[in-house]
């Protein structure tokens, strides 16, 4: 049986924050893309956010039967919100320049349909979910 020590949370390395320029059209005075910040979050939050994503599906030839339903567009871009931290979307004053009210909607609005699939991407690597399994099985061994 090994050393457990090293499972105590005081010794688990801290999952940083990641910088990384979402789209090249937003430039700061060097005119250099601006950097977003993207967090990590807990699984008891991502639980959160997939339960907001089922649908009740109805079952056909099963009268009153229904099975849930992750709705992934709505979860990948509602993950996308609670793990970005800057910009600021719920900035009130950054809706209102894009005339859209939300913080999904705004993020949407902001990038383009590019720019946003590389987003959910970098967001869903951020949070582990670009590990394959072999990748782990292989890091494992070693």
């Amino acid at each position: 049986m090994g050393d457990l020590s090293c499972f105590l949370s005081q010794n688990a390395v801290a999952v940083e924050n990641v910088k990384y320029a979402a789209s090249k059209r937003f430039m700061d005075k060097e005119k250099k893309p601006v950097a977003w910040e993207i967090k990590c979050i807990t699984p008891e939050q991502d639980e959160l956010i997939k339960k907001e994503c089922i649908k009740r599906k109805p079952i056909p030839g099963k009268r009153g039967a229904y099975m849930p339903e992750t709705d992934y567009n709505q979860y990948v871009g509602k993950l996308a919100v609670a793990c970005t931290v800057f910009p600021d979307l719920s900035n009130k004053e950054l809706q209102d320049s894009y005339q859209v009210m939300g913080a999904e909607a705004l993020l949407k609005k902001m990038l383009t349909p590019g720019e946003y699939q590389d987003y959910l991407a970098k967001v869903q690597e951020v949070n582990g979910f670009d590990v394959a399994l072999d990748d782990l099985v292989e890091e494992a061994k070693n």
